[in-house]
């Protein structure tokens, strides 16, 4: 791919012609943008690992409960055409096929950080000198909390007992071997491996299998947050032998704003009578769920650590998200990803030689270690490259201190965004830089 030639349009059209796997953009909205001399124009939309775009069947979803909820009341648990008193149970085929699980061991419930602290209550379980946790550094805020607040719960001091894991020096990506030291270094001493399997700023796909391993030769349990890698990339969390994990469905899963979040629990553990777990209505026995006894018996799958009844209103979309990825499957879904990505890759190569410009992607250059986010430093740019492309109306998003993230999402982005993108990319950096 050399120079912009390729990026011209109809070279881009032809591309999105000639792709195996053609772009389901038609079943979502794509907003205008927001530059007031395009007011009427799709916006070139890149923050599906943000907020995803809203399924054009999502209004039909809720309405159908709301109709439901209004010919039927109560009635509806039972009556509804998808009844509300088993509704999570329509979530386990789409989550089984997101994340390599088997049925047993996923559940759609809460909110993402909340099921980090469930899930944390039964595989965060400090005893004598094992009490240690390592995660990433730099991670995602909510999950520093989360950590933090866990350790400080059991008594232990955040600044002992958490490792942080970062890239060495004069690198962006944390290295595998260097979790395998810690835990090495520590040995007998850590508790619990808590990572992201996605890196939320730099876009790092982390070996999750490595890791699962390497903690379990050391004694530890291990766990992921999946927010940026479910409906990103394919999962094997069975056959990784992950003990749990847990991911939100508002990003790559285009479930709207706040939707429902998920879990995974390993079937080894599911059955564990001991296991330490907060429990719920929910979590009791199906078939015994009505006859109100005071005697907790699990679910014996997953299900057991979700609480309360489903919140239909904010699942039914949801509904409609899993099935859309069931339908494209996450096989061609990465496969397209995979050509989009390096497209997008290559277009910001391409402008940063054509204007003499320092471009970084922080991102791993290795396809197998990424996603479809691209994490991008203009050094000499500062936020105010951020501000051209918005005013543009292509809409990417900035993190804290000097990163845009970007990502074609396979579901609904196309080469063709990718090239009106770079355009764009090359008129906005020809200005002069602003923080040379």
């Amino acid at each position: 791919m050399n120079g912009l030639a390729l990026f011209e349009l109809n070279k881009a059209l032809l591309l999105d012609a000639e792709d195996p796997f053609p772009s389901r953009r038609d079943e979502f909205f794509i907003p205008p943008t927001g530059a007031p001399h395009f007011r009427t124009q799709e916006c070139l939309y890149f923050t599906g690992n943000s907020l995803g775009l809203q399924p054009r069947k999502a209004r039909e979803a809720l309405t159908t409960e709301l109709d439901d909820w209004a010919q039927f009341g109560v009635e509806g648990h039972f009556q509804a055409k998808h009844p509300w008193v088993s509704y999570h149970e329509r979530f386990a085929r789409g989550l089984t096929h997101l994340v390599g699980a088997q049925p047993h061991e996923v559940v759609a419930m809460n909110a993402l950080t909340v099921n980090l602290h469930l899930l944390l209550v039964s595989f965060y379980r400090p005893e004598g000198r094992r009490k240690k946790i390592i995660c990433e550094a730099k991670a995602f805020p909510s999950d520093q909390y989360a950590l933090a607040s866990q350790v400080r719960y059991h008594g232990g001091n955040p600044e002992e007992d958490i490792i942080e894991i970062g890239a060495r020096p004069g690198t962006h990506a944390i290295d595998e071997a260097d979790v395998e030291a810690a835990l090495a270094e520590h040995a007998g001493e850590v508790a619990l491996v808590m990572m992201g399997g996605m890196q939320y700023f730099t876009g790092q796909w982390l070996d999750m299998p490595r890791i699962v391993k390497a903690a379990h030769s050391e004694g530890a349990l291990c766990g992921f947050d999946l927010a940026h890698a479910v409906g990103n990339v394919p999962l094997k969390l069975h056959d990784w032998n992950v003990d749990f994990a847990c991911w939100c469905s508002y990003k790559y899963l285009n479930s709207g704003p706040g939707a429902v979040a998920g879990a995974f629990v390993h079937e080894r553990h599911v059955k564990e009578e001991d296991i330490p777990r907060f429990e719920g209505w929910w979590g009791h026995n199906a078939q015994r769920r009505f006859l109100m006894e005071s005697q907790f018996d699990s679910m014996g799958t997953a299900e057991a650590w979700q609480m309360s009844n489903a919140p239909v209103l904010n699942m039914a979309v949801h509904a409609i998200a899993l099935d859309q990825f069931v339908q494209a499957g996450m096989d061609n879904l990465r496969s397209k990803s995979l050509r989009l990505t390096a497209y997008l890759e290559a277009g910001i190569q391409a402008v940063a030689k054509a204007n003499d410009v320092h471009l970084e992607i922080i991102t791993p250059q290795d396809p197998a270690r990424r996603g479809c986010q691209l994490s991008l430093v203009a050094h000499g740019f500062g936020k105010q490259l951020f501000e051209r492309l918005t005013d543009a109306g292509v809409v990417v998003d900035w993190r804290e201190p000097n990163v845009i993230r970007m990502a074609p999402v396979p579901m609904y982005n196309t080469f063709e965004d990718i090239a009106r993108f770079v355009n764009v990319l090359k008129l906005s950096t020809a200005k002069a830089p602003l923080n040379a």
